[in-house]
């Protein structure tokens, strides 16, 4: 399999034919819309956790998409737990059919947003325009992918365009938890599928002037170490969990990850330093929650800790696995007051498109035709959906590309380029036409 594609420049874009030029031209007639449908879409906080307002998300795109002539359909995800009458998790599934069913060309987003977090300077879910940029939670992942790919297919409908193949959309839930009520319930179910569709568009902010082949593996593990609890005033008496984690972090920090240093990927990730394999505590707690009361004096049975282990596609997942489990039964080897649990919550094995698919080959060409280069073939840093589609779905035509940064996700003033959101629109209504006719 190869991981690195050449990469080579061209001098100018290359000329555009009527048709093409037609839908180019209606993109940049539209460029206000597409802002818009992305700010209305911030204004829509779908926070996960806890997966809120889901289905005022998707029934506003359904509202939407019908009006661009798709047919739509929700689809709760009936039989997962995150699934409940609070939170339901409602993805969406759309389709305009051309003059035949197939080849399909399927453009999928998910909704979800992590929290907003500290440190903003404007309101992060009022959705505003400031210069030349978008600004909210999720204007860079990914509500402004999703836009511009509701755009993209409407540029070609509204240049008065009828396309060979069909054009399908879904909008989907809980990505940025994993996706299992999203993307993977859908794969699983059957409506993301080969069979069902032949090209598959992420719209990740992986860079509107590059093209995302796939993404490292990613180990999520909950540890909890065991104590005794005993009054606070004789801790000697007890066995404090907490003691027994940091140890474990320590362990953590002293011997694995130098270790992690040392490997180093051929996988193209960007940026450089996600190259090397990572390790992240996602949260720890132990004994009492702070700023519960009242408080009372006792030594901590029990903390918990989740670990975020990214790995490379050089890497077995067993592998991966046993390295924390080792320095866990060396504590308990050295101390049999070291008691622990562990717990898998999530493995991801790392994905690489072919670089020479039919999609990414479409994707090149429609960024060369409107920039003059050759663009670069990366990487993710981070899993996002396309997990879900070669493993479940089994489609081996799937890229993410879209507009934004990938540095912008999940930060305090996040935000979107505008003419970076305009030029993605116009790459995916290029492939449009260029895939299904």
């Amino acid at each position: 399999m190869t991981l690195r594609a050449p990469h080579r420049a061209h001098d100018a874009p290359q000329p555009l034919g009527g048709n093409a030029q037609r839908v180019l031209d209606q993109v940049d007639r539209m460029a206000d819309e597409i802002v818009a449908l992305t700010l209305d879409l911030i204004r829509i906080p779908t926070v996960n956790p806890p997966g809120a307002h889901y289905r005022d998300c998707v029934e506003y795109l359904a509202q939407r998409l019908e009006r661009f002539g798709f047919e739509t359909r929700l689809l709760p995800a009936e039989g997962r737990p995150e699934h409940t009458p609070a939170h339901p998790r409602i993805n969406l599934l759309a389709e305009r059919r051309g003059r035949r069913p197939r080849p399909a060309l399927h453009f999928n987003g998910h909704i979800d947003v992590v929290p907003a977090g500290a440190g903003w300077s404007v309101e992060p879910f009022a959705g505003q325009v400031i210069e030349d940029r978008i600004v909210g939670r999720g204007a860079s992942d990914m509500k402004a992918g999703i836009a511009a790919s509701l755009f993209a297919g409407e540029a070609v409908r509204r240049a008065g365009l009828e396309l060979e193949g069909t054009l399908q959309f879904s909008a989907t839930v809980d990505e940025e938890s994993g996706g299992l009520a999203g993307m993977a319930h859908l794969c699983q179910h059957g409506w993301i599928t080969r069979e069902r569709c032949d090209y598959l568009v992420i719209p990740e902010p992986l860079g509107a002037d590059r093209i995302c082949l796939g993404h490292r593996g990613v180990l999520w593990l909950e540890v909890t170490t065991l104590g005794r609890i005993a009054h606070g005033s004789m801790p000697f008496l007890g066995v404090s969990a907490v003691d027994h984690m940091a140890e474990f972090v320590h362990r953590l920090n002293r011997e694995l990850r130098p270790r992690l240093e040392q490997r180093v990927t051929t996988m193209p990730v960007e940026p450089p330093a996600a190259r090397r394999a990572t390790l992240n505590i996602n949260g720890l707690a132990g004994g009492q929650p702070p700023g519960a009361l009242p408080q009372s004096p006792c030594v901590a049975d029990r903390c918990v800790a989740i670990l975020d282990r990214r790995f490379l596609i050089e890497e077995r997942p067993e592998q991966v696995r046993g390295e924390i489990v080792a320095l866990l039964e060396q504590l308990a080897a050295a101390d049999p007051e070291f008691r622990f649990q562990i717990r898998d919550l999530l493995e991801v094995l790392p994905v690489w498109t072919d670089p020479e698919s039919i999609v990414v080959q479409s994707a090149a060409r429609a960024i060369q035709q409107l920039s003059g280069h050759d663009p670069p073939r990366i990487a993710s840093p981070g899993s996002y959906d396309q997990k879900h589609a070669v493993r479940l779905g089994g489609l081996s035509d799937c890229i993410a590309y879209g507009p934004g940064l990938l540095e912008q996700a999940h930060r305090p003033d996040e935000f979107c380029r505008i003419d970076d959101l305009v030029r993605a629109t116009k790459v995916m209504a290029l492939m449009c036409l260029d895939l299904l006719g």
